[in-house]
């Protein structure tokens, strides 16, 4: 992890692309990403409040599970906790605008 401190988010942003080059770990947070939204919905439609705690379960657990296992490095989450939910959602964003790939060899 960088011993940098990001004082604004348009700093850390590449940052915490850089810690996304592994395709397998971008995947995994982009499949994390899109089970919290249909949860999400779920949640919202069916009124079901008590299951808003899987919400972080699944968000962090497949990104967590790409950190640790195929981009073998530490989520940023852990010193930028703020900056890096942001980042999610704007990375996620990205892979949907088919800007930030999910293929092998694509940024």
């Amino acid at each position: 992890m960088s011993t940098k401190k990001y004082q604004d988010f348009n700093s850390f942003y590449p940052f915490y692309l850089s810690q996304h080059q592994d395709v397998t770990c971008r995947r995994l947070h982009y499949i994390g990403s899109g089970i919290i939204v249909v949860m999400l919905i779920i949640v919202l439609l069916s009124q079901q409040w008590w299951l808003l705690w899987t919400l972080p379960v699944i968000g962090y657990g497949f990104a967590w599970v790409g950190h640790f296992f195929f981009e073998k490095n530490k989520p940023a989450t852990f010193e930028y906790p703020f900056y890096s939910l942001l980042a999610d959602w704007v990375m996620f964003a990205q892979m949907l605008k088919n800007k930030l790939g999910l293929k092998k060899n694509s940024g």
